[in-house]
């Protein structure tokens, strides 16, 4: 690789972080919303969830036209695009806050992740085809840390904003003794999304413009991904059964990583622990999976294949969910928050093994594994549902099964279909 192509390189991988730390930071916003609209909108555990549906639901419908507008924008005016929707999401927000309104919030929500389902649908293969598919993984997990990295820090700015002095407000809405007095307390409390919504509002826009302008390459994928097999340049390429099981692994992974992120503040309230140290839970399953993170990287591909390392990774949590299970207080948070490392290192495998050989349609492979992210708007309210009727604790029986299939993947799912075609 000559000077100027390791700059360029250098460059793509620092602009593409940035992007990455971007929507890390608004998807791991999440979990505190879900505690606050829960409250300011007087819901119970499985409407509160309907956040993480409206959010992820979104990556299911907009994910296969967000090829067809790749394939006419190519991937970074695409990338800008899906941060100016983004933008757009995030400034419905305002009026939701002076509304209360739980619908125009869940809004909000489904337009971010219109964005977002652009943004990923670009950058997630950009990533992949940067470089050889052997160390796909490790770039991959290097994009997890800056993701991460913004989820580690997003819930504490949001929680400090948001959850400041909750307890006091909470014991005077209990002690309100007319609707207009409580009213007045809920809508004061919503006045406090209105600043940070602004102020991420300006800098996506910002970013989108900075994105147009850049000097990120375009890559091609036929050129940039040569390990294609004779039927991927035919569209029954579907038939790649690897590719759909890349998919529904894709589903179950965010739907375990979503519930391990975003249930454990509310997880903490339930263990009778202080919001105000709660809010910091989510920052503890972030730092877990920034480590994931760091180990994937100082072991793949030399040391472990991102096979193997899927592979133990889906075991691990298997036992860390009957930690869950098993165990309460801050020993069952611990296991909670541990299944961030066991989730890291998932999503930079899954997508090199379910894209390998695809070619020229990478990018609606890409849609395709985009569209499995809808796990992270069924498989929460599912775990919201379970508390409501069990508690919050004995809902976590639904990792179990998630974990299971993501194994199974790791151990002959990534084959099926793939060997057969090659030949």
């Amino acid at each position: 690789m000559s000077a100027n192509n390791k700059q360029s390189y250098s460059t793509s991988i620092i602009l593409v972080g940035c992007l990455f730390f971007i929507f890390g930071f608004v998807t791991w916003l999440n979990g505190t919303l879900i505690f606050f609209l829960k409250k300011i909108c007087e819901l119970n555990n499985f409407q509160s969830y309907l956040v993480a549906t409206a959010f992820f639901a979104s990556y299911f419908v907009m994910a296969l036209p967000s090829s067809y507008i790749l394939k006419k924008t190519g991937f970074k005016k695409g990338m800008s695009l899906g941060l100016a929707v983004m933008a757009i999401g995030t400034i419905i927000f305002i009026p939701a806050a002076q509304q209360r309104s739980y619908p125009l919030f869940l809004t909000g929500l489904f337009i971010i992740g219109l964005g977002l389902s652009i943004l990923q649908t670009a950058v997630n293969p950009y990533v992949t085809i940067l470089g050889p598919t052997e160390t796909a993984a490790k770039r991959i997990s290097i994009m997890g840390i800056c993701n991460k990295a913004a989820g580690f820090i997003s819930p504490i700015i949001l929680g400090t904003i948001l959850l400041k002095n909750i307890n006091a407000v909470s014991d005077q809405l209990d002690k309100a003794t007319d609707a207009l007095t409580k009213n007045q307390l809920l809508n004061d409390l919503s006045q406090r999304l209105v600043t940070p919504y602004i102020t991420f509002t300006i800098i996506l826009f910002i970013f989108a413009l900075l994105i147009n302008i850049s000097p990120l390459p375009e890559l091609n994928e036929e050129q940039d991904n040569p390990e294609v097999i004779p039927n991927a340049q035919h569209p029954t390429f579907f038939k790649h059964t690897y590719l759909l099981l890349g998919a529904l692994a894709i589903f179950f992974y965010v739907g375990v990583e979503v519930i391990a992120g975003d249930s454990i503040i509310a997880y903490g309230a339930y263990n009778h622990i202080d919001p105000a140290t709660a809010k910091y839970f989510t920052s503890a399953t972030l730092t877990c999976m920034i480590i994931g993170y760091l180990v994937g990287i100082a072991l793949m591909p030399k040391i472990i294949t991102q096979e193997a390392a899927l592979r133990i990774c889906a075991i691990l949590g298997i036992l860390l969910s009957i930690g869950i299970l098993c165990t309460t207080g801050y020993i069952s948070i611990s296991f909670l928050a541990a299944l961030g490392f066991a989730n890291a290192i998932m999503w930079p495998a899954i997508w090199p093994m379910s894209l390998k050989g695809l070619g020229k349609f990478t990018k609606t492979g890409a849609a395709l594994l985009i569209m499995g992210i809808i796990g992270g708007a069924i498989i929460p309210p599912t775990y919201g549902k379970l508390a409501d009727v069990l508690n919050p604790r004995m809902a976590y029986f639904i990792l179990l099964p998630c974990y299971l299939f993501i194994l199974f993947f790791a151990i002959k799912g990534y084959k099926i279909g793939y060997k057969e075609n090659k030949q």
